[in-house]
């Protein structure tokens, strides 16, 4: 079981002893994991991957990109700092900053600094290639290799953040004996796309795999600790019937859970129903889709309804009729598609020419039951 101080949390060594093997082997020096959200990847990178490298002697650095996606500079520097030297990160970040704060103080500025350097933020960001060029070389001179995980690193794929990324992989290309790297996104498309793009800053560099999801054993697992906690234990038969109501989702698990805990009286089909409504709460779903372009609505409700090849010219007339405008051609859907599948939206993933499924299978219901993209 995982030293994770959450009595929940279901502990995975073995996986964890499964990667850091393949680094220890030499084999691969990078690897890219997808999964989408809520489905325990970064629960297992946090309490299961980064203490079982800290125990077989690495230093291990966590960084949760989608946390700032506007500083994904200074996160990926201050998080190698912190693990490899985390007494000097306030005055590390002091002295990279001194050259921006005279200049900002000399009234003087280059072009296109200007609006940059008015938050401690900005100002950080500002340094963020030769802030994670000095913390790789501080890292060269720690005597333990560096396990340094991206969490949503997609995020890294987006076109403003192109000179971190290429400053980063070449920060790691002369590093690779003593630098490992773990790439992990809820987004496959986007997170395939960082490293089979020609383009990108990270070609070629890791292959990417499906993160192993959890199952049976997790089920079986969380039934024996309600069973510790509750006055009426959930039957496993049961609790294996939720599970595959709520789509194999764990965080929506341990919501249903928690409800049952809280209101046993109440049975555990009140908690199932109380969790599903949980679920198909579409504040969060409204909100995304106002803010869409009515383009953008317009792909993602015929995407929603089954239209497989959206480029056709089935499609495009489909479209039109939905906008209400002749004016539609194929490359208004290419512009859609590449804000749905980007690093910001991660609203569909490509899975061939024209093909694309939606992410959260729970978005592509609300949108479905939609009638129109007003």
């Amino acid at each position: 079981m995982s030293t994770s101080p959450d009595p929940w949390h279901f502990g995975r060594p073995e996986l964890a002893a499964s990667y850091l093997q393949a680094f220890d082997l030499g084999l691969v020096s990078a690897r890219g994991l997808f999964a989408r959200r809520r489905m325990g990847k970064s629960e297992f990178l946090k309490h299961d991957l980064l203490p079982a490298a800290q125990a077989a002697g690495y230093a291990a650095a966590y960084t949760n990109l989608w946390e700032d996606t506007d500083h994904p500079g200074q996160a990926i520097a201050g998080a190698i700092l912190s693990a490899v030297e985390p007494k000097g990160l306030a005055r590390f970040w002091a002295e990279l900053s001194t050259p921006v704060r005279k200049l900002k103080a000399g009234g003087k500025l280059p072009i296109g600094v200007e609006g940059t350097v008015e938050l401690d933020l900005a100002e950080r960001e500002k340094v963020a290639v030769p802030a994670i060029q000095a913390a790789l070389q501080l890292s060269d001179k720690s005597r333990k290799k560096l396990l340094l995980v991206l969490d949503e690193a997609q995020v890294l794929a987006g076109p403003e953040h192109r000179q971190v990324a290429h400053s980063l992989r070449a920060g790691l290309d002369t590093r690779k004996a003593g630098i490992k790297v773990l790439f992990a996104g809820s987004s496959e498309a986007a997170l395939r796309d960082m490293f089979s793009r020609a383009s990108a800053p990270f070609y070629n560099w890791a292959p990417v795999e499906p993160f192993p999801l959890l199952g049976a054993e997790f089920v079986a697992a969380t039934v024996a600790q309600v069973k510790r906690l509750a006055r009426q234990p959930l039957a496993l038969a049961t609790a294996q019937d939720a599970f595959r109501a709520l789509k194999e989702t764990p965080e929506f698990f341990r919501w249903y859970v928690e409800r049952y805990l809280l209101y046993q009286q109440q049975g555990h089909e009140a908690a199932l129903a109380h969790t599903l409504a949980r679920i198909h709460d579409d504040s969060g779903y409204a909100k995304t889709w106002k803010e869409l372009s009515r383009a953008d609505r317009a792909v993602l409700l015929l995407a929603a309804n089954g239209v497989q090849d959206l480029y056709s010219a089935a499609a495009l007339q489909l479209l039109r009729d939905v906008l209400g405008t002749p004016d539609v051609s194929t490359g208004l859907t290419r512009s859609s598609l590449r804000r749905l599948t980007g690093p910001r939206m991660q609203a569909m993933a490509r899975v061939d020419h024209g093909a694309y499924r939606f992410e959260d299978q729970e978005f592509e219901a609300w949108v479905k039951a939609r009638n129109s993209v007003d």
